[in-house]
């Protein structure tokens, strides 16, 4: 499977059409069509569904889109990498990010790193757990911030000495928002608003409501706090997230804090045996140094 045909894979799976495809690629339409079937005959599947309406992917087309996005993307990655090799001050740092406050870390780190080094760019991916590990593993990020779960072994650690704090999100006019802290039990009729990751995980968030899921009103999932707190404003219930994330000034939204609240660890996490990007290097030199380890 050759990289130049992996391309003309995705320029037909964007433009749902052989036609504008080939023309968007500078060749003849026999040529690209030859070249996809010839894809589809090595693979042993059917990657098209051909119709007068235009192209839609299989299934199995579905799959090598995403895997060839990844892949283009990688080697992209590390053709700029090599040809920048010489040049030790210039290049990117890939870094994927749930939704946090102790993200500043990162954003102070870089730009310190700018301010000495202004050839080194910066590239935030957000996303959970599973995003940023997963990319982490696979080459496309250089770090990851995570938090709450013990990083796996196949990553070295830095764990932050602060720790998210666990708090509620609400209406300024909701019954709830009359009380200066919220117990468990205040919660445990009201209708809810929960991380996909923590429903799913059982984190320490739902744990803490010392109740069992399937009992709780649950009325909505979310995966970042935005999403949650357009939620919250239409009044579709209070949102368990990390305090200080979203912005309360004016908009009629107040956080409330937990009784005896749950915190979740910081950890930043990058491959081991994996040799950094020269820019990578930096970045993580000045984060040490920024934690004092």
């Amino acid at each position: 499977m050759e990289f130049r045909v992996l391309q003309y894979f995705l320029a037909v799976a964007r433009e749902q059409s052989f036609t504008s495809a080939a023309d968007y690629l500078h060749l003849s339409q026999p040529t690209l069509s030859r070249q996809l079937k010839d894809l589809e005959d090595e693979l042993g599947r059917q990657l098209f569904v051909r119709s007068n309406r235009g192209i839609t992917l299989t299934e199995e087309g579905m799959i090598l889109r995403k895997r060839a996005v990844e892949m283009v993307q990688l080697l992209r990655q590390t053709e700029d990498e090599i040809a920048r090799a010489d040049e030790h001050t210039a290049g990117d740092v890939y870094i994927g990010a749930g939704e946090s406050e102790l993200n500043r870390v990162l954003a102070r780190t870089a730009r310190r790193v700018k301010e000495k080094y202004p050839g080194i760019n910066f590239h935030i991916a957000s996303g959970n757990f599973e995003f940023v590990t997963e990319r982490l593993d696979k080459g496309l990020l250089d770090f990851g911030m995570v938090y709450g779960k013990t990083s796996p072994v196949q990553f070295n650690t830095l764990t932050l000495p602060e720790k998210n704090r666990f708090a509620v999100l609400m209406r300024e006019d909701s019954p709830l928002a009359q009380k200066e802290v919220i117990s468990p039990a205040d919660l445990h009729k009201q209708p809810l608003i929960v991380s996909i990751s923590e429903l799913r995980e059982g984190g320490s968030g739902l744990s803490w409501l010392s109740c069992d899921p399937a009992k709780l009103n649950i009325t909505a999932t979310y995966t970042l706090v935005y999403n949650a707190t357009l939620l919250v404003e239409e009044g579709l219930g209070y949102a368990i997230c990390y305090d200080k994330l979203a912005n309360t000034a004016g908009n009629g939204l107040c956080y409330r804090p937990l009784t005896g609240a749950p915190e979740a660890p910081c950890n930043i996490i990058w491959k081991k045996f994996q040799i950094l990007s020269k820019p990578a290097e930096k970045f993580l030199a000045c984060l040490q140094e920024h934690l004092n380890v």
